[in-house]
C-alpha cells in the first residue's frame, strides 16, 4: 500500500518532468526550439470575451450567487432568471422613475435588449447595469444674457456627467430649441458607451442648451457663450471635463466659450493638452466615411461610384461631402431647416465649397445653392428619401429617419444607412433596417472620431485614423458575432462599451 508521502513524491517528479519535456523534445530534434514551442501555445484558441476561458464552449465557472440576489428591493425582493428577464426589470426601473423622458427611455430600452445575453452569461453585469443606468451628476442651470435690442432673455444651461469610471469625462454640447434635459440624459447614455468603445481612458459627458445659435446675430451669440461657460466654467476643466464640438457648436462658438473659460480660470491646459480647441472639426466626419469604407469591405466592395444621400449640411455633413470625394463616391444632396437641394450628377468639389461658403454665414438657408447652380432641384422629389442612392449619412436632426424613410430608401436601391450624427435612427427604424437587410453603422460607433482627435491630437494622420477606424470596426464585429447578433454593429458596439465600463466599475465598488 502507498503511503500519502510516497505518492506526493511521485506526483511532484512526474509533474517537473512533465514541465521539462517540451525541452527535451527540442534538445532530441534540433528543428523543433523553444519559439516554435511558444507559437504553438498561442495558437490555441482566443480566450472569452466576458470569462477569459478558452474554446467555444465555455465552462462559465460564475458564481450561481449572483441570479439569486434580488435585482431590486423596492417592494419585495425581485429576482430574474434570465438575461431577458433582466433586461425588462431595467427598463421598467427606468419607465418607473423617468416616464417623462421619452429619449432617455428608448435609449435605454435599446441598449438593455442588446445586453440581455450578456446577463445570460455573467448574471452580475445586470447589477452594474443598474448602477450605470443612474449618471453621477447633473447639472441645471439658468442662463441670462442680453439681446441686441437691450432686453434680458433666458435659457437653460445643462451638463450631465454620467461616468468618469474610464477617465475625466468627455462629450460634447448641442445647442437648439429641441435640447431638453431628457434628451441630454438621453445623450449623456448612449456617450458612455461611445466613448469605451474607443479604448481610451474618458469618461463620459454631454451638455448644451435650449438656444438657437441660428436666428441670432453674431454679438448675441457671443453674449449668450459667455454667460453660458461662466457658470459651466465651474464643472469643466482640463483633467475633469472635456467639452467639446456638438449640433450646434462649431468653430466660432467654442471659441467664445473658451474665451470665456480662459477669462476665469488661469489654467487651461493639462500635460500640453490644448482643452476645448477646435482641432478636431473635420476629423468626425472623415471617421463616419472611413466606418462605411469598412463595412463595404466586408461585402467585398468600395465606395468609388456610390451614389450617397447627406442629410444636413453642417460641419460634419460637409466634412463627409468631402472624404466621399477623395474615395471617388458621389454625394447627391444636402439638407437643412428650409428643405433639400439635390444635384442629380452629383456635387463636386467647386459646388461643395459654395455650399460651405453659404453656411458659414450664420442663419443662411441652403435654397440660397440654387441661384449659383443651374442643374440643382430644391425640395424636388418632395422627400428626400425618394432619390435613388447606395448610402444614406444622416449628419442632421435626431430621429429623422423612421420605418417609413427606411423602407423609401431600400425600395429605391439603398444599401446602407451610416449614421452622421447623433440618434438619427428610431429604435423602430433600426429593426426596420436589419428586416429590409440594409447595413446599419449605428452613433456609438461611427462618431468616435472626436476621440480620437482629442486622444492623439496634431499628430493624427490620416494613416493613424484609418487604422483606428479598423481597430474599433474589428472589435464591434467580433462581438457582434460573438454574442449571436452578426452584422447587428448596434448590438456589437453596445456590449463592447458596456464591458469596458463595467469591468472598470466592479473594481470601483459601490460609488
Amino acid at each position: 500500500m502507498i503511503s500519502r508521502s510516497t505518492y506526493a513524491l511521485a506526483s511532484r517528479a512526474l509533474a517537473a518532468r512533465s514541465s521539462t519535456l517540451p525541452r527535451a523534445v527540442a534538445a532530441a530534434n534540433p528543428t523543433i526550439t523553444d519559439s516554435s514551442c511558444r507559437r504553438t501555445m498561442s495558437s490555441q484558441p482566443k480566450k472569452h470575451l466576458v470569462t477569459h476561458e478558452e474554446g467555444v464552449h465555455q465552462t462559465m465557472q460564475l458564481s450561481k450567487s449572483w441570479r439569486n440576489k434580488p435585482l431590486f428591493r423596492r417592494q419585495g425582493d425581485v429576482r430574474f432568471k434570465s438575461g431577458l428577464e433582466a433586461s425588462k426589470l431595467l427598463i421598467a426601473e427606468a419607465h418607473r422613475r423617468d416616464s417623462h423622458e421619452v429619449e432617455y427611455i428608448a435609449s435605454v430600452s435599446s441598449t438593455m435588449e442588446c445586453l440581455s445575453p450578456l446577463f445570460d452569461r455573467n448574471p452580475r453585469y445586470a447589477f452594474v447595469a443598474k448602477q450605470l443606468m443612474e449618471p453621477e451628476r447633473f447639472v441645471q442651470f439658468r442662463v441670462a444674457w442680453m439681446d441686441d435690442v437691450g432686453v434680458v432673455r433666458m435659457n437653460r444651461g445643462f451638463r450631465i456627467q454620467y461616468s468618469s469610471s474610464l477617465g475625466p469625462y468627455e462629450g460634447p454640447l448641442h445647442l437648439g430649441s429641441h435640447v431638453t434635459g431628457g434628451l441630454v440624459k438621453a445623450l449623456g447614455f448612449d456617450n458612455v458607451f461611445s466613448n469605451a468603445l474607443t479604448g481610451y481612458d474618458v469618461g463620459s459627458s454631454v451638455g448644451g442648451s435650449d438656444f438657437n445659435p441660428f436666428d441670432k446675430s453674431e454679438a448675441e451669440v457671443q453674449r449668450f457663450c459667455q454667460s453660458y461657460m461662466t457658470e459651466l466654467s465651474k464643472y469643466v476643466g482640463p483633467d475633469v471635463d472635456h467639452p467639446t464640438m456638438g449640433m450646434g457648436v462649431a468653430e466660432k462658438e467654442m471659441g467664445y466659450l473658451f474665451g470665456q473659460y480662459k477669462r476665469i480660470n488661469a489654467k487651461s491646459t493639462s500635460s500640453s493638452v490644448p482643452f476645448m480647441t477646435k482641432k478636431d472639426s473635420q476629423v468626425p466626419g472623415q471617421a463616419i466615411v472611413l466606418f462605411a469604407k469598412e463595412m463595404l469591405k466586408d461585402q467585398n466592395q468600395s465606395l468609388m461610384g456610390k451614389r450617397c444621400l447627406i442629410l444636413g449640411s453642417g460641419k460634419n455633413a460637409r466634412a463627409v461631402a468631402a472624404k466621399l470625394l477623395e474615395f471617388g463616391a458621389i454625394p447627391l444632396t444636402f439638407s437643412d431647416e428650409s428643405g433639400h437641394v439635390y444635384e442629380p450628377s452629383g456635387i463636386d468639389k467647386s459646388k461643395l465649397r459654395t455650399i460651405s461658403n453659404i453656411k458659414m454665414e450664420r442663419g443662411a438657408m441652403l435654397g440660397r445653392y440654387v441661384i449659383s447652380s443651374t442643374t440643382a432641384k430644391f425640395n424636388e422629389p418632395g422627400s428626400v428619401f425618394d432619390i435613388p442612392c447606395d448610402l444614406c449619412f444622416p449628419c442632421g436632426e435626431f430621429s429623422s429617419i423612421d420605418s417609413d424613410a427606411v423602407n423609401k430608401l431600400a425600395d429605391h436601391g439603398c444599401m446602407g444607412v451610416i449614421e452622421g450624427g447623433h440618434k438619427n435612427v428610431t429604435n423602430e427604424a433600426r429593426q426596420t433596417l436589419k428586416g429590409r437587410g440594409v447595413m446599419y453603422a449605428p452613433h456609438i460607433m461611427t462618431l468616435t472620431g472626436t476621440n480620437m482627435a482629442n486622444a492623439h491630437g496634431h499628430n493624427l494622420t490620416d494613416e493613424m485614423l484609418e487604422e483606428e477606424v479598423r481597430r474599433i470596426y474589428n472589435d464591434v464585429k467580433s462581438a457582434a458575432t460573438e454574442f449571436n447578433a452578426r452584422g447587428d454593429l448596434f448590438a456589437g458596439g453596445s456590449i463592447v462599451g458596456f464591458l469596458r465600463v463595467a469591468n472598470a466599475m466592479l473594481t470601483h465598488g459601490a460609488v
